[in-house]
């Protein structure tokens, strides 16, 4: 049994149990307002898209009851699965890019951070995340058109015969839309991984280069491993971009030619607001929460520093 502590009278010990609990309060308090916010326009909206996953509903009409038959159609509509299909396709080019790119920009950077040309390229490779996605797939649709400045460009180089509509082929749709959110995304990863670099102990690279390492082995030896959670928020935050794409492709394709560049996002907001499916929407939306859960939790755990 414990003892008492000398000095302090039961008086004084319920006083500062009572203080104790008064703070616990005052935090709850002071968190209310952004729990009470996160609960009506977080929890709530996804509490309703779960439900009105399990009806057939228009909208406005009377609803049905079908249980787990939306799920089951998104599994066997092909049109509805292949939109799931070209968001994964889309991770290559929205993730594995800009952070393997973002890796070696970054580092060069590094090197000659003293510069002026540092700061104009940290400059210029940030500039896509200040352009409004609208634009930018305004902008990239001219370039890529048949007679855009990538064709003009690769004629000029005598390779007139690879020159198409970019993004109205079926072959090349999906890979240029890629390509443009891996533009897009490139300068957040540099920056992040740039600022992850900067906290590097400069002793590490030191002890490597009197031990004979080159600039490789100090970047693969060094600079990744000590990045590990740095590429983790890059990696999670790019998958995020991909599966939930929407904007760019709206713009650049609204998900043409045919369905080559249908993505869930967009299909969600076709069989909301054009066909009236309701019901439909929100089972494919579920299955796209659950499908960035998926991808995005391993990713957390996996970069933990326990699992080192």
């Amino acid at each position: 049994m414990a003892r008492p502590i000398p000095g302090r009278s039961p008086r004084g010990r319920a006083a500062e149990a009572a203080a104790r609990s008064t703070r616990g309060w005052a935090g709850w308090l002071f968190v209310l307002p952004a729990l009470a916010f996160y609960v009506v326009f977080v929890l709530r909206p996804i509490a309703l898209t779960a439900q009105y996953s399990l009806y057939e509903w228009d909208g406005i009409g009377p609803s049905t009851w079908v249980g787990l038959a939306n799920y089951g159609r998104v599994f066997t509509d092909p049109e509805l699965f292949d939109s799931l299909v070209n968001a994964v396709k889309l991770i290559v080019f929205f993730s594995a890019i800009p952070v393997v790119l973002g890796l070696a920009i970054a580092a060069t950077i590094r090197r000659i951070a003293a510069s002026r040309l540092a700061l104009v390229a940290r400059t210029v490779i940030f500039l896509p995340q200040v352009i409004p996605l609208v634009a930018a797939g305004i902008a990239w649709s001219w370039l890529l058109s048949s007679t855009g400045v990538v064709n003009q460009f690769l004629t000029l180089l005598g390779l007139g015969r690879v020159t198409r509509a970019w993004l109205g082929d079926f072959a090349t749709a999906l890979p240029a839309v890629g390509m443009i959110g891996a533009w897009v995304l490139l300068g957040l990863c540099t920056l992040l991984l740039l600022a992850g670099m900067s906290k590097i102990d400069v002793a590490l690279y030191e002890a490597a280069r009197l031990d004979g390492a080159g600039a490789w082995r100090e970047f693969v030896s060094i600079t990744v491993p000590s990045l590990r959670q740095e590429i983790a928020v890059c990696v999670t935050v790019t998958v995020i971009a991909a599966l939930a794409s929407f904007d760019i492709i709206y713009i650049s394709t609204q998900g043409g030619p045919g369905n080559a560049t249908m993505v869930p996002g967009l299909q969600i907001y076709y069989l909301a607001f054009s066909e009236r499916q309701i019901g439909m929407a929100s089972a494919l939306a579920m299955v796209l929460m659950l499908l960035v859960i998926a991808c995005a939790l391993p990713i957390q755990w996996f970069t933990k520093d326990g699992n080192r």
